[in-house]
């Protein structure tokens, strides 16, 4: 049996209205992707992750939509969506569409007809309560703050939405909007795209009434549900974001014989620099050995046969890596590196987000006018009313978990804004361009950008990349280190997650260097590593 494209594919995901702006608006769009397809093929990636573009008033930056076959107008058209289909399957580049099937926009024509009345055919197609003595039928919450329901005046009831209240919750219960959204997934696949990232997936099967919202007892009937009807007679990539997964549950979406995803996004790892028991903006320094834990973790208890993973440390939601975990100063370019070659030489689906290929950093602001983001900017005004810190307490939070870090535009050259666009952009390019831009890196054969593209050559090209056995080396703390096995051929992998020195040795005996961020390694008797140091070398281990 063939195995899937995708377990030995790099997918690169692009935020369109960052990536670059043609149309002289200050808002990136689907020909500024066309326009650099040529780049990503260069860089070598398998597919791209698209962020939303459909029809959206912009509460959410596209992630509340009002139609799903149509395209936002500061996008573009359905024909520049088709050319992008085309032009990059004509570099080899599936586009992946980013499906978003928990709520809608409240401007979405089926939640319009919800609301005319109490009996209307589309009432039951998002979630409605009575309130309960005078208020919200319970004390579910939004992610973005407040009570997750809101009264609407004209028919006396509530509407349930775990985010905006401009994001209302589809009603999944219904068979109904069950086979609308097959509709429209099926409207896309024969469009051409090569699979979709299904936004919040784990929240379709919430039972709002017991206050049950992630992994539903229904959530898994419906996946297979939708698979059947959609997925099943194509040859798709589909990943899925499950914030509570464990490895067990990840089996259930991603075992072969229970036709659900091809993969999904978990973050245990992504929320180890968060302080126990409070949310993500309360942050403390990441323990490199709970890491350590929690990757051979996943590394381990996932394997082709019972499921698959996906490898990433950037998204449109999480700030920027190397200023977060590496260190975005003297060794911004080693600590990116260091990262990437840590991450991509592990088992699962890598995912590069736009600008992590070359080293792009956090923005910080000083003034909350510089932000654009409605979850930072609901986070800061709830904050200060409800007297919890400071305005510049608040602000320093948001400058290291803050979504608008990913979201900045792309440098392309050091010009006006970056290249990006020849107007004022719709936020900020992060001051440092003149030096970190695509066309710097492109210039320079030491680059950030060519350790990635090396790091997508070798697992095309190597399946004890895509495949081998992972077996973490007890270390010093800071030292991440792993073997990779592979029938008769072994792979080394050591990371120095420090901007000290610290020590490896081994008995092993190298005998070739694979990639390392600076010079090959002679020998690995006490290893002296830079801060930072990573290399892969292929190993003849002693018994």
């Amino acid at each position: 049996m063939t195995a899937p494209w995708w377990q030995s594919a790099v997918v690169y995901q692009v935020y369109p209205r960052s990536f670059q702006d043609t149309n002289h608006d200050g808002i990136g769009d689907i020909q500024g992707i066309i326009s650099h397809l040529d780049y990503l093929q260069k860089l070598g990636v398998d597919a791209i992750w698209l962020s939303p573009v459909y029809a959206s008033p912009n509460d959410d930056n596209g992630y509340d939509i009002s139609d799903y076959e149509n395209i936002m107008a500061e996008f573009g058209t359905m024909t520049d969506m088709e050319a992008l289909i085309h032009d990059a399957r004509e570099r080899n580049i599936k586009i992946v569409m980013d499906l978003v099937l928990n709520h809608t926009s409240d401007e979405h024509a089926w939640f319009i007809e919800s609301k005319r009345s109490r009996d209307n055919d589309y009432r039951d197609f998002y979630i409605w309560r009575d309130a309960n003595h005078n208020a919200a039928p319970n004390d579910l919450h939004s992610a973005f703050g407040g009570s997750a329901w809101t009264l609407d005046p004209l028919t006396n009831q509530y509407y349930l939405h775990l985010f905006s209240p401009k994001q209302p919750d589809l009603n999944w219960t219904n068979p109904d909007v069950r086979q609308a959204i097959y509709a429209m997934i099926n409207f896309w696949i024969d469009k051409g795209v090569g699979g979709f990232r299904l936004d919040v997936i784990d929240l379709i099967g919430k039972i709002p009434d017991d206050k049950i919202t992630a992994n539903g007892p229904k959530l898994h009937d419906y996946l297979k549900e939708m698979n059947q009807a959609t997925f099943a007679n194509h040859d798709l990539m589909t990943v899925g974001e499950t914030w509570g997964a464990t490895p067990d549950i990840a089996k259930l979406y991603t075992r072969p014989d229970r036709k659900e995803l091809s993969m999904v996004f978990q973050f245990e790892h992504i929320t180890l620099d968060q302080e126990s028991g409070q949310d993500k903006w309360f942050y403390i320094p990441l323990d490199v050995s709970k890491l350590k834990g929690v990757m051979t973790k996943w590394q381990t208890q996932l394997n082709s046969d019972d499921g698959w993973n996906s490898l990433f440390w950037n998204n449109h939601d999480l700030p920027r890596i190397v200023s977060r975990w590496g260190n975005d100063t003297i060794h911004r370019v080693a600590s990116a590196k260091m990262l990437a070659i840590l991450l991509h030489m592990m088992k699962g689906t890598p995912y590069i987000y736009q600008g992590e290929e070359i080293g792009l950093t956090n923005t910080p602001v000083k003034d909350i006018s510089d932000l654009r983001d409605i979850e930072s900017l609901n986070y800061y005004h709830d904050s200060l009313k409800n007297g919890y810190l400071s305005s510049d307490a608040i602000l320093d939070q948001i400058n290291h978990k803050g979504r608008d870090n990913a979201r900045r535009p792309i440098p392309w050259r050091n010009s006006l804004n970056g290249g990006f666009s020849d107007v004022d952009p719709w936020i900020d390019v992060n001051s440092n361009y003149p030096d970190i831009n695509v066309e710097a890196a492109l210039n320079d054969s030491n680059s950030i950008f060519y350790t990635y593209q090396k790091l997508i050559t070798l697992r095309h090209q190597n399946p004890i990349v895509v495949y081998g056995d992972f077996e973490l080396i007890d270390t010093v703390d800071q030292v991440f280190a792993y073997y990779r096995h592979y029938h008769d051929l072994t792979w080394l992998v050591v990371t120095n997650f420090s901007n000290q020195t610290n020590t490896f040795t081994s008995e092993d005996h190298i005998e070739a260097t694979i990639v390392a961020n600076y010079d090959e390694p002679k020998n690995l008797h006490n290893k002296i590593l830079q801060p930072y140091e990573a290399f892969v070398v292929q190993v003849t281990t002693k018994l």
